[in-house]
């Protein structure tokens, strides 16, 4: 089934800017992505019974996305995802001090970060690509980096998000996807009931500023990290787990995500070898999404595949250099579908 691609002006920015919002519809899945922040703005997609809602949180104009720079609802994020501690990293015999924007640590990518700037965009086959040059030094990051993001819709109900960077100067890069998922409905009430599922037999443990701690990766037995049999996923979570099969050439299964109350089902599949769990507990209700509703604790839940988070200061982690004359490549697919009746604990 082809997907149908459409644009039109979804506001502008304060200094004159227009963001376009992109349109991508297949079957009962339908996908618009901004080009400010290529951030994912709404997922709709069919419960059990066949009605369309919107599964993804985030807010009908462009102002409060402009607004808000701490909730990165649907962003698109890097230079590096997550935190690298003490805002500075060494690479080469070369130090780079960066922005500092959660405490004395860098967090996605620092205060001017890939979801507060405007992207070129093109419409490709099934979908719409981004592209920007981060120019060398932004945020304290070496290189000049060329990315190109790709959002496309597939069978069976799947919205597929492709990464590829290359550098002119050695540099670090992690990108990932900051959508918030209620598979209920945005605005239908906590998501802590959905029932979560990780091929995850281990974890990055970590200090209260996010920063792993030493040591290697634990073991998720016996403790409230265990996802590896579906569960509720209450709350709080902030946590990066260790995908079981690491960096892989193609998507892998690993996570499956389910709402009884919907029976929306969600599996989600990447090529990272991390996923950062977040339970968006610090949302107050202060926040209005699209539906009219606050946005409180758990309203939605972030599965952010990934490289870990501070990586640059561990040689143990899987890499996140990169060099001139190499590519960097990540893929993620979420496949969107339904269960026939709501069965607990599966």
């Amino acid at each position: 089934m082809s997907t149908q691609v459409g644009t039109e002006l979804f506001g502008t920015l304060d200094d004159g800017t227009a963001v376009h919002r992109w349109t991508l519809a297949s079957g009962g899945l339908r996908v618009a992505v901004l080009t400010y922040g290529g951030i994912v703005q709404s997922i709709e997609t069919p419960d059990r019974d066949g009605k369309s809602g919107q599964v993804a949180l985030g807010f009908a104009g462009l102002a409060p996305y402009a607004a808000d720079s701490g909730s990165y609802f649907g962003a698109l994020v890097g230079r590096y995802a997550n935190r690298i501690a003490g805002a500075s990293f060494a690479l080469d015999g070369r130090v780079h001090a960066l922005a500092a924007n959660a405490g004395p640590h860098s967090l996605h990518g620092g205060a001017r970060c890939f979801s507060r700037v405007v992207w070129d965009a093109r419409p490709v086959e099934n979908g719409v690509e981004l592209h920007r040059v981060s120019p060398d030094g932004e945020e304290g990051f070496p290189g000049s980096l060329h990315v190109r993001v790709t959002y496309t819709l597939g069978p069976g109900g799947s919205l597929r998000i492709a990464y590829r960077a290359h550098t002119d100067a050695p540099t670090v890069v992690n990108l990932t996807n900051h959508t918030y998922l209620n598979l209920g409905g945005d605005g239908s009430g906590s998501a802590a009931g959905h029932l979560l599922r990780l091929a995850a037999s281990r974890y990055t443990p970590a200090d209260d500023t996010g920063i792993p701690l030493g040591g290697e990766p634990a073991e998720v037995g016996g403790t409230r990290f265990d996802f590896r049999t579906a569960r509720a996923v209450g709350r709080p979570y902030d946590h990066n787990f260790v995908l079981d099969g690491g960096v892989t050439p193609e998507p892998r299964t690993v996570a499956e995500l389910y709402d009884p109350l919907s029976g929306r089902a969600l599996e989600l599949a990447t090529t990272e070898p991390g996923l950062q769990l977040y339970t968006a507990d610090h949302l107050d209700g202060s926040l209005t999404g699209a539906s009219g509703a606050p946005y409180g604790p758990v309203a939605g839940l972030a599965l952010e595949t990934q490289h870990f988070p501070d990586s640059p200061h561990r040689p143990d982690y899987p890499t996140t250099a990169l060099r001139p004359g190499e590519t960097f490549r990540s893929e993620s697919v979420y496949t969107f579908s339904t269960r026939p009746g709501a069965t607990g604990h599966e």
